[in-house]
């Protein structure tokens, strides 16, 4: 409790509103200190408080606070929507300091009753890992993931690489030291995602991950070395875990596709996780043959674990802002309770770009099918 009233003390002094915001501060010590009943979400009121043009949210918090405690069982509250809100962030990280934004959707205006459970409040994350030359901003404006948490809906958390760790801000999962689940880039990316779920109303079932590029090859490390945290990975033009150790091997890589692990590899088997993959066959930067790699080892390890899938091949097509058609060839590997486990969406002639993406964003292809949206659609199929 006492982050989010630490929060809305800040936000009293980068506002014009500090005599209402200290008010409410003593008022929510109040309640606490009588152990009110204080909702889940509040602390995504906070989010949008922090942020000078979401301040009318102050007064929705201060309603909900002060009738919670005084609400018989069954008595709705009626809560107005609450604006989003996409703020940047810091986290500190063995002695670094990481740069994030987080989009935090908004409430929609609906009844909340006293006796709702916290699970039936909290909503998925998405962690999105941005590419080579990118910015957390950036990779936000080009996927156009935002909008569809809005509606969904979901928070969006988008790490940022520190650039003296890269200079091209890529991440380094071509690095040995950077492949493992407690060092390195891993280990942050993991921590960040825990202290996102622990402080706001994230449900710790329903968390996944995806990326594009070098982003897309570290969800795919991140992913198979916390199977406890992430529910689903999607990599978009990325490439398998263990495919590269040093610079050298990471060009190698990209040329002509990374190593893929035998279905019979004792790490292959602990990497179960539903998985979608994005991949155009005319990329030059990162070789088609990486995502059927991905593809090779998500199948075999889940067939390993017991996951009886069929394989079914549905072509797509995607009209364009132009009015030509992206062909798209997706194939899908599903089990008997009808959810797809695997989904290999190859765009012809796609890029090394974020497939059905925004031009203000840099690497995206307008062009193709929205792979935002469908990796969206498939993740909300698995939970922990």
């Amino acid at each position: 409790m006492s982050f989010w009233i630490n929060e809305l003390a800040r936000a009293a002094r980068r506002s014009n509103m500090g005599r209402q915001m200290a008010a409410a501060e003593r008022l929510f010590r109040r309640l606490l200190r009588k152990d009110s009943a204080v909702p889940v979400f509040t602390t995504a009121f906070v989010a949008a408080a922090s942020e000078p043009a979401h301040t009318e949210a102050l007064a929705d918090i201060t309603a909900t606070l002060i009738a919670t405690p005084e609400t018989p069982a069954e008595q709705e509250v009626s809560l107005k929507p609450r604006r989003a809100a996409f703020t940047r962030q810091v986290f500190q990280f063995e002695g670094e300091r990481y740069d994030f934004n987080l989009y935090v959707p908004p409430l929609p205006p609906l009844p909340l009753l006293a006796s709702t459970s916290e699970a039936q409040t909290r909503v998925p994350l998405v962690v999105m890992l941005h590419g080579c030359k990118q910015d957390s901003p950036d990779f936000a404006r080009g996927t156009t993931m935002n909008e569809l948490a809005a509606k969904t809906p979901c928070l969006v958390l988008y790490p940022e690489q520190l650039a003296k760790a890269n200079q091209m801000r890529c991440w380094n999962w071509f690095d040995s030291a950077h492949q493992g689940r407690h060092a390195g880039e891993p280990a942050m990316l993991a921590a960040l995602t825990r202290q996102v779920i622990a402080r706001y109303p994230v449900d710790p079932k329903r968390v996944y991950i995806a990326g594009l590029s070098a982003g897309g090859a570290m969800a795919a490390i991140v992913a198979a070395h916390n199977p406890d945290l992430f529910a689903a990975v999607g990599v978009h033009s990325g490439l398998p875990p263990g495919a590269a150790h040093d610079v050298m091997s990471a060009f190698s890589a990209m040329r002509s596709g990374g190593r893929s692990r035998a279905p019979g590899d004792a790490a292959a088997l602990k990497d179960v996780m539903p998985t979608i993959v994005f991949h155009g066959d005319a990329d030059r930067t990162v070789h088609p043959d990486n995502g059927d790699r991905i593809v090779l080892a998500a199948t075999a390890a889940l067939n390993a674990s017991g996951v009886a899938l069929k394989r079914s091949i549905v072509p797509q097509e995607m009209p364009a802002p132009t009015g030509e058609l992206r062909h798209t060839l997706r194939t899908v590997y599903s089990a008997e309770d009808q959810r797809s486990y695997v989904e290999y969406w190859s765009v012809e002639a796609g890029p090394h770009a974020w497939s059905g993406g925004s031009a203000a964003g840099s690497f995206t292809d307008p062009h193709g099918p929205n792979a935002s949206a469908a990796m969206l659609t498939f993740f909300l199929q698995h939970h922990r």
